[in-house]
């Protein structure tokens, strides 16, 4: 089982040359070089010459590159496809996708890149309710989408709902996303906790949406990543359980066995396909330190 740990997911504005050169420092899983909301109209042209200028010197070692380019249809657009194509980074993120038509467009638009992976923004309330067409792109192999991202702070401007401790209003919304990109076989990325003060609040952010299933979250601050990257990831105890269930049933006496007893409980097959996804993570992160 190939995985590829997705943990920590830093946004990084690329009209600032100093961060994006720090980036090649920090242990986020993936760098998200943005080109949209933390770039002014004014800088754009400039954000995107220094995104392709630190592409082009490298040095960003096992971390996964993103590139999330402007809005479909705005005057930015097609030039940021243009110098994705030339960087080929390891995927395009794209914003405001509400239908299946934005995701096909942008995979032709990148044959030139053809390793370039696509990303999808569910940041609307058409995209949460045309979830399941977005994600059901990635039967065709050729759509290239690999992962869905939400954003919960476009999500809340449109709807009006409010940022609360436990995120209630939004726990229909996460859900909704996470079960149509896993009916999909994609990975989806939790959104971003604006309070970088807010260490604890932070923390158990991190925890529900681990507990719901997301495989990592989307950062706005490098403080974040520590948290981020230990929440995400199975902890001992965790990889120690899995690798027992594994060779219980790697056991010649069990190798037709549906289920097992071990350690006082039974234990099924499917915990045997959890138990493998879980030790295959664990050695994904391992691998890249």
């Amino acid at each position: 089982m190939s995985i590829r740990p997705r943990r920590s997911a830093l946004y990084m504005p690329g009209a600032n040359a100093r961060a994006l050169e720090k980036a090649r420092g920090l242990d986020a899983d993936v760098l998200i070089f943005d080109l949209e909301d933390a770039v002014a109209p004014e800088r754009k042209a400039e954000a995107r010459a220094l995104v392709m200028q630190a592409l082009a010197t490298g040095g960003y070692g096992p971390r996964e590159i993103v590139l999330r380019v402007n809005e479909p249809g705005s005057r930015w657009f097609e030039e940021d496809v243009a110098a994705a194509v030339a960087a080929r980074p390891d995927a395009v993120l794209l914003p405001k996708v509400e239908a299946p038509g934005t995701i096909i467009a942008c995979a032709k638009a990148l044959a030139g890149a053809p390793e370039t992976r696509l990303w999808a923004m569910i940041e609307t309330p058409r995209a949460i309710l045309d979830v399941a067409r977005i994600s059901a792109c990635a039967r065709d192999p050729e759509s290239r989408l690999d992962c869905l991202v939400l954003g919960v702070n476009d999500l809340a401007k449109e709807t009006r709902a409010r940022f609360v401790p436990g995120r209630t209003p939004m726990l229909a919304w996460l859900s909704n996303a996470l079960l149509a990109a896993r009916a999909d076989g994609l990975d989806i990325l939790d959104g971003v906790f604006n309070g970088i003060g807010d260490a604890k609040g932070f923390a158990e952010e991190c925890a529900q949406g681990r507990d719901l299933g997301f495989d990592g979250k989307t950062l706005v601050h490098p403080s974040q990543i520590e948290t981020a990257n230990r929440i995400f990831a199975p902890d001992e105890a965790e990889v120690a359980q899995a690798r027992a269930i594994i060779a219980a049933f790697a056991r010649p006496d069990n190798a037709k066995a549906g289920v097992v007893a071990l350690d006082g409980r039974m234990v099924e097959r499917l915990h045997a396909r959890i138990a493998e996804r879980v030790v295959a993570l664990a050695d994904a992160i391992a691998a890249r330190r």
